[in-house]
This record gives C-alpha cells, structure tokens and sequence, in this order.
C-alpha cells in the first residue's frame, strides 16, 4: 500500500510539474495558460498527448522535437523531476496529514516561482496573490506545528507574527539598500514572497530562512564568479535560493536549531 502511494504521488507531482513549466513561463509571457497548446517554438509542431507524458517523453524523444529536431531544453524535465520528487519527499516527511496540504502548496509554489525567475528573473505578483490565499486558508485550518512555534501564542498569530516578519525585515532590506548602493538590492517579489513564507513558517523558521538563503546564495555566486561562470556585476536570480532554504527549514529547522544551541551549551 505503502509503495502504490510514493508512485501515486511520484506521477501527480511529475504531471503537476509540467504544468507548473507552462505556469511559470507563459503568465511571465503575458500569455494564456490554456491556449494554445504545446508546440515546438523552432517549427512550431504541435506536440501530441504521447509526446507530453512528463519525464518519459523527453528520454523516449531523445531530448529533441520529433519533427525539426531541434534540442528540447533539459530544464522542463528537470522540474518535472524535481517536483514529483518532492511530492514524495512531502509525504516521506509528514504522512498523511492535513500538514502534507500545506507542504505540497509550498512545494507548487517554489516550482512555478523558480521556472520564472531563473527564466526571467522575475516572481510574478499574481502568482504570490494565489499562493496566498491558498497558504492564509491553509493556516487557518491546519495550525502551525508546535515545533514551529516561539511565542507561545496562538497558531494563527504566530503566522501572523511570521509574515510581518518576513515581509518587514527584506523591505527595510531593499529600503535601506536603495538609500545607501541608489540601486535595488532586494526584489519586490522576494519580499512579498518572504511575507507569504512567513505565514507558512513562523517568526523563528522565517529567520532561518533568512540566513540560509543568504549563505545559499553567496557561496553559489562567489563560486560562479571565481569560476567565470558570471562576472562579478551580474545579477542572480535570489528566488531558488530562497525556495531550497525554506525547504530546509521546513523540513528540517526545529532540529537545526536545537542542534546550533546543543553547541552553544
């Protein structure tokens, strides 16, 4: 039984995961979701159901569109791999629960926030508005773990806490940034993103987030940069590093925490 579900939920987030391809690349587009289909943007062939199955189509096509054969970018199976892994690692974690809901939200939304902003670098305002509602509901029903908790207060205030938190801390970032470098340094959609996380995380969760992302992030940038991957003024997309730092933390922040003042005593 056990097994039927992982490949129940291996199937669901590999699917989802196509669609979260066409999510996060046409809204970004301006473009509907719906229409038209699938096609290849080289010879414009429209691609059959056989050809769409996620993950499979890709090896059974050899990485190439069947008609001009033109190289099909590996990034569309990649988070179809990604995401069903996911799925499964959600479940893996946290059974089934009402928490899984929330998990596999959070996991949709890093998906389709990650195809825009390392495509585009750009977190599209509509889908943060979405994920929102969908989170803010959420918490409303299931309650924030306990371990997720600082304040002893209410679940529903303590996501509350988490979200002005989240949201207030990267904009007096960006804030006070623009006043001192008179650039951005800190995206709109990274901020508001932060304010949802928030809300899923809790104050002490958002802060490890925080700091991960960060380290996250400027390790892989020094290390592009020292490889001549980038240049030094180049900018990268922030959203990805936030996604797989509140993925830890998520899954594994209580424990982190209780392990970083283990070493402190």
């Amino acid at each position: 039984m056990e097994i039927l579900i992982y490949v129940y939920l291996f199937i669901v987030g590999a699917c989802f995961g196509s669609f979260y391809n066409v999510v996060g690349l046409r809204i970004t587009e301006g473009k509907s979701i719906v229409r038209p289909g699938s096609c290849c943007p080289k010879c414009g062939h429209e691609i059959k159901g056989w050809e769409l199955i996620p993950i499979f189509s890709y090896f059974l096509l050899g990485g190439k569109c069947r008609m001009c054969k033109t190289r099909i970018s590996t990034k569309y199976m990649i988070f179809e791999l990604v995401t069903a892994l996911l799925f499964v690692y959600s479940y893996l974690m946290l059974g089934l629960s009402m928490e899984l809901i929330v998990a596999l939200l959070v996991v949709s939304l890093f998906v389709i926030i990650s195809v825009s902003d390392l495509e585009y670098m750009i977190i599209e305002d509509i889908i943060l508005v979405i994920f929102l509602v969908l989170l803010v509901m959420s918490r409303l029903f299931i309650d924030l773990p306990p371990n997720f908790t600082t304040f002893s207060l209410h679940p529903i205030l303590e996501s509350l806490i988490g979200g002005i938190f989240g949201f207030g801390l990267l904009y007096w970032i960006g804030f006070i940034g623009q006043i001192v470098y008179n650039k951005e340094v800190m995206g709109g959609g990274d901020i508001k993103l932060y304010g949802i996380l928030g809300i899923v995380l809790g104050f002490k969760l958002t802060l490890l987030s925080l700091f991960l992302a960060s380290l996250l992030g400027s390790f892989v940038g020094l290390v592009f940069i020292k490889t001549k991957v980038i240049k030094k003024d180049t900018p990268v997309p922030f959203g990805p590093f936030i996604c797989l730092a509140s993925l830890i933390s998520y899954f594994y922040g209580p424990e982190l925490i209780s392990w970083y003042f283990n070493l402190l005593v």
